[in-house]
């Protein structure tokens, strides 16, 4: 067994590179070999957001606190709310982050495939983020 103790790992800012706006990352767990899922808390200030990425294994989000977007490439912006649950299935481009107006808070779950979890794309544009 192993505990991980709550504030035991440090926060960090959401890289550039991968967000629009002020984001906070919170590892949560990285689960040893033969394993490989990993969890971390994402913070998303009102506007913040993911850049478009894709995940080999796909990606859970578990919503804690306050109210998000999601899209998937090719679809429309759906709401998330506090309690909601979002499969993103393997390959599928998608990003997520807060409304424009109330920050947002995630759990944010999945596995990698040779040792990645994510392939990061271009930035969501004010445009496509506004629509």
């Amino acid at each position: 067994m192993q505990i991980t103790r709550v504030g035991s790992q440090d926060s960090v800012a959401g890289p550039a590179d991968w967000f629009t706006g002020r984001t906070r990352i919170d590892p949560l767990f990285q689960a040893p070999e033969p394993a490989r899922v990993t969890g971390s808390t994402v913070t998303f200030e009102p506007g913040a957001r993911t850049a478009w990425h894709t995940h080999p294994l796909g990606q859970t989000l578990v919503v804690t606190a306050g109210l998000g977007w999601v899209q998937c490439e090719g679809e429309e912006i759906q709401e998330i709310r506090p309690g909601d649950v979002v499969w993103f299935p393997p390959g599928i481009k998608h990003w997520h982050g807060a409304s424009p107006t109330t920050a947002m808070t995630h759990i944010a779950i999945q596995e990698a495939l040779n040792g990645s979890a994510v392939e990061w794309m271009e930035h969501v544009t004010d445009e496509q983020y506004q629509k």
